[in-house]
């Protein structure tokens, strides 16, 4: 008999945590949904307030996001005021201890008893569960959540471990389905920092998430499950992410920062995805992550159908691509796609779950 599985999707971005309660006993249109500002956003708020009131300030809690997190410690810092952080938090303003050191914050385990202590993590559970509480909704036990991780191995660049990462997840065999984990790779420290505070729940890349969620648009998933293919993007708050799809699996992919991209170079980058022209030095020149192709993409062809989705798909108006919707809510394409990834990952356990209509 099929079970009912509740889940709890939230996907981490630099501007929104997007936040979908999802039960299969309902029509996923009546599922509850959140759209928030991301803990960046919030943690930024928090230093910014201790900054206007010229307090000391102490770091805590785990590796996150960094953006606008980031750029408030700074600016604490260029005030000429303290920072203190634990290790885990001081991680989020970068990989490597003496490089934040060297930016004057002290690494420390306690706070000094005068200073504003604010508190670093992706996830804010205690506050989602408190917020849904006042509507009578409790919280899923079962948790998916995607970031976007650049991942760390000492003596390599970010960008460059990550676009190994993403020409791995191609090369072997490019499921989409299997770009989610309960157990992240080693090198995937934003990742494995989201495991550890949520032992048991999956995760999985931002960028993968947006795209697979967008096959719930069933104009999407014509095109992308058939034999034409598609190229689907998510231009997000700051990255975007392509992928040339096809079935279940991922051919090729390019990602670059959102804050570069216009519409005549997306228009660039798309167009040599779907020909197979593009190369990864190419977008890292341009200061992008990269691109890669599956061996066997010259032989796939195809591709000509375009969607896209994401906050900033406004940039790529003018170009004429399909606006996904999937079920009805662009904001939610992560946790859909989060979702289905979790069915998927759920079934493949030989559990009895139904599977994510598109």
């Amino acid at each position: 008999m099929t079970e009912t599985v509740q889940i709890l999707a939230i996907d981490v971005g630099g501007g929104t945590q997007d936040i979908l309660v999802y039960d299969s006993g309902r029509t996923i249109e009546n599922c509850f949904k959140l759209v928030l500002p991301a803990q960046t956003q919030v943690v930024g708020k928090r230093i910014a307030r201790a900054t206007a009131q010229r307090r000391p300030l102490h770091l805590a809690g785990w590796l996150m996001g960094g953006g606008a997190s980031g750029n408030a410690v700074e600016q604490h810092l260029a005030a000429g005021l303290p920072v203190t952080a634990t290790p885990g938090a001081a991680r989020t303003l970068h990989n490597n201890l003496e490089r934040v050191t060297a930016l004057g914050i002290e690494i420390v385990d306690e706070p000094p008893d005068d200073a504003v202590v604010v508190h670093f993590s992706d996830l804010d559970l205690d506050g989602i569960r408190q917020a849904l509480e006042r509507y009578e909704v409790e919280l899923p036990e079962l948790l998916a959540i995607a970031v976007q991780d650049h991942g760390y191995v000492p003596g390599e660049r970010g960008r460059a471990y990550r676009s190994e990462y993403l020409r791995d997840l191609i090369e072997h065999d490019g499921n989409a389905l299997n770009m989610i984990f309960r157990e992240p790779p080693a090198a995937m420290i934003r990742m494995q920092a989201v495991a550890e505070q949520v032992p048991g729940a999956y995760i999985m890349d931002t960028g993968a998430a947006a795209v697979l969620g967008i096959l719930g648009d069933p104009v999407v998933a014509a095109h992308a499950l058939g034999d034409d293919g598609a190229v689907l993007i998510n231009v997000g708050n700051l990255h975007t992410f392509a992928i040339a799809f096809r079935g279940a699996r991922v051919y090729g992919l390019f990602e670059h920062h959102t804050g570069g991209v216009t519409p005549e170079w997306l228009a660039g980058l798309v167009s040599r995805l779907q020909a197979g022209s593009l190369t990864h030095d190419e977008v890292k020149a341009q200061g992008g992550h990269g691109a890669a192709f599956s061996s066997d993409f010259p032989d796939a062809g195809g591709f000509e159908f375009v969607a896209i989705t994401g906050p900033n798909r406004h940039i790529a108006a003018p170009l004429g691509y399909y606006q996904a919707v999937p079920y009805g809510d662009m904001m939610l394409s992560g946790p859909y796609g989060l979702v289905r990834a979790t069915l998927a990952s759920l079934a493949a356990e030989g559990r009895d779950v139904p599977a994510l209509a598109s």
